[in-house]
């Protein structure tokens, strides 16, 4: 069984169950909660659909029902703060009343819970095992492009919004049409053969220290 937005999980000790459904209100396709008191989640005809915990007491020949815990009143922490991997705890809130379920790391096996325990007047916890418990660890970089893709793209919107402005003006400003309103034309133009040769000189070089010894080679 695993942890699920769309099923509920109910577990029964002595003469009390309790009904939960982590991160949404309880959806019931069978086995719904028959009992009084059921105002805060529901109704009677719809008992446990208007909350996300439910806690049922027998009491003199009657279930007694009372809201512990809604999904909009939800707080995530971990287990064990020094050690991730153990689980997280999600505990759900409703007026005086609580429910803590401990979801314990358990990669290989989910176990629904088989029991909870009480504590004050209304607060309650249980326990269960599952994969979702595990936490997992996220690279830092991720795969976006950091702060260099960050700095290239800025510089390149720079650019793009200089050469447009120039544009604009040398062509509305100082009338010069065609291709020569692009600000510093000459220099775009031969930027290409700048940048070759700043990476392809050690090439030249080798070719002329060939034909030098060549031409100073005796026959």
């Amino acid at each position: 069984m695993g942890i699920s937005c769309f099923r509920f999980y109910k577990v029964a000790m002595n003469d009390s169950v309790i009904w939960f459904q982590l991160c949404d209100q309880m959806i019931f396709n069978f086995d719904p909660p028959v009992c009084l008191r059921c105002e805060a989640c529901g109704g009677p005809l719809r008992c446990g659909t208007q909350c996300s915990a439910l806690v049922s007491h027998y009491i003199r020949g009657y279930d007694v029902c009372t809201t512990i815990g809604r999904a909009s009143e939800s707080h995530i922490s971990l287990i064990d703060e020094s050690d991730p991997q153990k689980g997280v705890i999600v505990k759900m809130s409703s007026s005086k009343c609580s429910i803590s379920v401990f979801i314990f790391c358990d990669s290989a096996v989910a176990q629904p819970p088989d029991e909870f325990s009480q504590s004050g007047n209304c607060d309650y916890a249980t326990i269960l095992r599952h994969p979702s418990g595990c936490a997992r660890s996220v690279s830092a970089s991720g795969n976006g492009w950091g702060w260099l893709g960050t700095l290239f793209i800025t510089m390149l919107c720079l650019l793009g919004g200089y050469i447009l402005i120039g544009a604009i003006y040398r062509y509305y400003f100082l009338g010069i049409h065609s291709v020569e309103a692009i600000p510093n034309l000459d220099f775009w133009i031969s930027l290409p053969q700048k940048i070759k040769s700043v990476f392809v000189p050690s090439t030249r070089n080798q070719e002329v220290a060939a034909e030098m010894l060549e031409v100073h080679m005796p026959l």
